[in-house]
This record gives structure tokens, sequence and C-alpha cells, in this order.
């Protein structure tokens, strides 16, 4: 599944100081889920073999089935967490991403005026990213407070230090992949089989051949998650002349 650090400096930095992050939030999440996110990270960090068996802990996962999600899912179960996968069901999606989700077992919410929000900033020339996340989030967040489930997880991979786990409202939201100092790479190995690096999703294409300049936000984005180790030099170029190219 994942391996240790080793002797890198920089995530072993991030996953110490994510460790004080958890410990921030033990309260809210309760002894089992702050033993197990624990182990998990000590693992990373010394290799240290931990208790794989099945938590009644109950996370929810912001589930698009890309890479990043689909990873976060395989681990957190791996580590014996009890994950409810959940997605939001957007216009863009096609329907061989909505079978892939439903075979993970995800739960599919709906995003109220999702597609009128979206175009509003598309009309405008304005980044649609922000927007959606900010929407989809809200609508996964209402799913787990209706359900009772304390924490919330992502696949972001940027959110390091005291955002990588925090409280937010009634929920502990958890940046999954940054919280275990994953990068791109080793997600890609993880999910195994054929992988195609690519940026975006029709929306924001469509986006990109309304107002070009609106690329410059997608290349930045790209740009600081190089900076911060996510992607390697050879990923990112592949996504900026992907961006280039819409």
């Amino acid at each position: 599944m994942i391996k240790p650090v080793g002797d890198d400096f920089v995530k072993r930095y991030r996953l110490q100081y994510n460790l004080e992050a958890l410990e921030r939030v033990r309260g809210e999440i309760g002894e089992k889920a702050y033993s197990r996110l624990k182990a998990l990270i000590e693992y990373r960090l010394y290799g240290e073999e931990f208790d794989h068996s099945p938590l009644s802990v109950k996370i929810a996962l912001a589930f698009s089935g890309g890479s990043d999600s689909t990873s976060s899912l395989k681990i957190l179960r791996w580590a014996g967490f009890d994950v409810v996968p959940v997605t939001a069901k957007l216009p863009q999606m096609k329907g061989r991403v909505i079978e892939k989700v439903k075979r993970e077992g995800a739960v599919l919410v709906e995003i109220p005026n999702y597609l009128e929000a979206i175009t509003f900033q598309m009309e405008k020339g304005a980044p649609i990213c922000g927007r959606c996340h900010s929407m989809v989030m809200k609508a996964i967040e209402d799913y787990a407070l209706e359900n009772g489930i304390k924490i919330l997880a992502s696949g972001d991979l940027l959110s390091s230090g005291l955002i990588s786990i925090y409280r937010s409202g009634d929920l502990v939201i958890l940046n999954f992949p940054a919280f275990l100092a994953l990068d791109k790479a080793e997600i890609i190995e993880l999910i195994g089989g054929k992988y195609e690096l690519s940026f975006g999703c029709p929306l924001l294409w469509e986006l990109f051949r309304r107002a070009p300049s609106t690329k410059r936000f997608a290349i930045q984005r790209v740009l600081r998650e190089t900076r911060a180790r996510a992607l390697n030099p050879e990923m990112a170029e592949t996504l900026i002349r992907d961006i280039l190219s819409r």
C-alpha cells in the first residue's frame, strides 16, 4: 500500500507537523480514530507496522473517482476505517465516472443550482474551480452532518501542517493525502493501471475557450503543487502543456 518516506527531510518535517495538528483534534475525533491516524503517520515516518482491524469509526470521503480521492479511499479502508464515499453528482461527469463511484459504494448527492452558479462565473470570465469546490464540499459536509459522521476526508494534496486536519464547526476536516505527505507519483503507483495526466474538466475547458486569460490560474495551481513537491517537474510540464492546449 503506502511506503515509509525514508530520509526525505521535507516529507518527514511535514509529517511531524501533521502530528501536532492531529493532537489538536484528538478530543473531537475520539481515541480510536486518533490512534489509527497517528499509527498511519508513524508508519510513514518509521515504517512501524500497525493494527489494520476494522474500526467502528465512520469517515465521509469527498469522492470524485479521480486519483487523489481513489487513493484516499484505498488507504483509509486498508487502515480499517469505515469509509463512506460521497460523490457530488455534477453535470460534467461522464457515465463511466458515475459507474466507477457506484462500484465503490458511493452515495450520490445533488447540488442545487450548481450549473446556474458556474455558468454565471463563466459568463463573467471568472475562475470557476473555487466556486465549484466550495459548492461540492458544502453538499458533502451537509451529508456528513445529517448522518452523524464527524470526520470528512478530502483528496487535497497541499494542505499540510495545522490545516492537514482541523475542526470546522461540528466536523473535523482531514485533507488526507496532504496529511500523509503523499505526492502524485506515489498516488499513481498506488492506484495502479494506466494513468493519463490532464488538468480540469469539460466545464473548465469551456471557460478556457471563452476566457483564455483564466488559464493562468490553473497554471498557478500547478506551480503551487510543484513548489510543495506534490508534483515533480515532468508532471508539472505535462499539465501546463495540457492547460495551454485547451
